[in-house]
């Protein structure tokens, strides 16, 4: 099981559990209240600039009547949820929240704008945030696989390191103390997961989740090196098993599957890290099942755990129609594309099941890994 490989530095006794702010008394529309907000827990996938999805999501449900209890994220999942408590932090609230998530998207894309991966015209006609006749893309794919990481040598930096550091503050996130924060990373020489919690966070921890190795060299902490923390855990699903609130948000922006074969290097690279990033995802939604985690009406078990109620908001139908490219499209346009996208997901989700928060799990667990119960069929 995943959980097992997980370095659970990161649990949260009962006697650490943080605190939450005090509800607004704004209307939900969606949320159905017995007695007063629900609490949720948010679990966020990475996937480049697809981030831009997830962010459209927190942005409409912050406007919800619900307290948010803990989130967890890798990658661009990570970056949200590390925003997120940014904005949360010292009395800022779901609209300190939300400003902190605009403020790093739009200053995100003011940086993007200054570098060479850029949509060419061509790519412009084509839609869909493609980079694909782009040959800073293709330069920097081909050169990752064939060459190591491109992005830092030996005389340069990561670059998403001053793009944390100007944007984020970290000071912030690790004073926040309404909601609990855990970060998943991989360890390049155990091959396992590492968590690292709210308090620990900085810029450091937070490059290290989101490594893509093709890309970027890897990122040290504390002696250990760490690549992307989608390769175990995308998102992280084991410690908001241990949390008191039952109900977790999954934002799924990974698209599973895509129409047609990948032919260039790059893509090929892209789509194979697409794969084991989704792979990771259907493993611990099986682990919380065989633990008895996650209600299956497929099966008749007794629980021997409370079970928790999942939930999915998902971006892969409309995100696989993109090119792979895409994900490192940091045009503002294009990254409130994408924003508006995840709006619309979320308001259809809270349509149809806002109601069950609290109540009852509403993922449909099939898609998820249907591949996987094909392999053992």
């Amino acid at each position: 099981m995943l959980r097992r490989n997980i370095d659970n530095s990161a649990s949260i006794s009962a006697t650490s559990r943080t605190c939450v702010t005090q509800p607004t008394t704004e209307v939900s529309l969606h949320i159905v209240k017995t007695n007063g907000p629900r609490a949720v827990s948010l679990a966020l996938q990475g996937a480049g600039t697809y981030g831009a999805f997830t962010w459209g999501v927190l942005d409409r449900l912050l406007d919800e009547d619900v307290i948010i209890d803990c989130v967890s994220g890798s990658s661009s999942g990570a970056v949200n949820a590390t925003v997120l408590a940014d904005g949360y932090s010292l009395g800022g609230g779901r609209r300190g929240a939300q400003a902190a998530l605009r403020r790093f998207w739009t200053g995100l894309a003011q940086v993007a704008a200054l570098g060479p991966l850029r949509p060419t015209p061509l790519d412009l006609l084509a839609g869909r945030g493609s980079l694909q006749h782009s040959p800073a893309y293709h330069l920097m794919e081909a050169a990752g696989v064939l060459m190591g990481p491109v992005l830092q040598t030996p005389l340069t930096h990561n670059p998403l390191r001053n793009v944390f550091s100007s944007l984020i503050d970290f000071g912030r996130v690790r004073a926040c103390t309404e909601l609990a924060l855990f970060v998943a990373a991989t360890n390049v020489r155990t091959g396992t997961g590492k968590l690292f919690r709210r308090e620990e966070m900085d810029a450091q921890r937070l490059l290290a989740s989101a490594c893509l190795p093709t890309v970027f060299a890897a990122v040290e902490v504390d002696g250990e090196s760490y690549w992307d923390g989608s390769f175990v855990a995308n998102p992280p699903l084991a410690p908001l098993q241990e949390r008191a609130t039952r109900d977790v948000l999954v934002v799924q922006n990974n698209p599973i599957a895509r129409a047609g074969m990948p032919r260039s290097l790059a893509d090929i690279s892209n789509r194979a890290h697409e794969i084991a990033f989704n792979i990771s995802f259907a493993r611990e939604i099986s682990a919380l099942m065989h633990a008895g985690g996650v209600p299956d009406e497929q099966r008749g078990a007794t629980m021997r755990i409370e079970p928790l109620r999942l939930h999915l908001i998902s971006g892969t139908d409309t995100l696989g129609t993109y090119g792979v490219s895409s994900k490192f499209n940091g045009e503002l346009p294009f990254l409130e594309q994408l924003h508006d996208l995840g709006v619309a997901a979320a308001e259809q989700w809270l349509s149809e099941h806002g109601h069950n928060l609290g109540v009852r799990s509403t993922i449909d667990t099939g898609p998820v890994f249907f591949a996987e119960r094909g392999l053992r069929a």
